[in-house]
């Protein structure tokens, strides 16, 4: 039987309403054995088409408070409801049952799983889309995107985490 490959995925948004806010940036992290690869999807990029594509071969989705943010954003945003497309593991409910509470963030230092960008937010990765949106500052895109990328990496090093508390 055929191994599908695992996907971490985040997304940026411009706020938290997904009724009213736009998803600025989908990072997509595919593992499958050895051979992974990375994926963003940023602005106009932003459409159901590039994200089934982006998915593609993909079993299990993982994220953090995906359930309650992510996957509803992007069922919103795009019609595509992801939870009914692929598996869905919201490692959130992993930390919560090894008694990590707080967000993603503070779980990481938590496990001691490090992070370049220690000082972005998830409201300053908002101030950095509309720095590159109005003022055309690349810099502030770019910064974004390593956060994104930030993000959507350490969802894998957390799984990885949580199964050695499970030993």
């Amino acid at each position: 039987m055929k191994r599908l490959t695992d996907a971490y995925l985040d997304i940026e948004t411009t706020g938290l309403s997904r009724f009213y806010d736009d998803i600025t940036v989908i990072g997509i992290y595919r593992c499958h054995g050895r051979n992974n690869g990375f994926i963003q999807l940023v602005g106009e990029e932003v459409t159901s088409g590039n994200l089934v594509t982006a998915l593609k071969g993909v079993g299990t989705i993982y994220t953090y408070n995906g359930s309650r943010f992510d996957l509803p954003f992007i069922h919103a945003s795009l019609g595509i409801d992801l939870a009914t497309e692929f598996r869905h593991h919201d490692l959130m409910y992993d930390c919560w049952r090894n008694d990590l509470y707080g967000g993603f963030k503070a779980v990481e230092v938590q496990l001691g799983i490090p992070r370049q960008l220690r000082d972005i937010s998830g409201f300053e990765a908002v101030l950095l889309w509309w720095r590159y949106q109005n003022d055309g500052d690349k810099n502030a895109l770019a910064l974004l995107l390593q956060y994104n990328k930030e993000d959507v990496v350490n969802l894998k090093a957390l799984r990885e985490r949580l199964a050695e508390c499970r030993v």
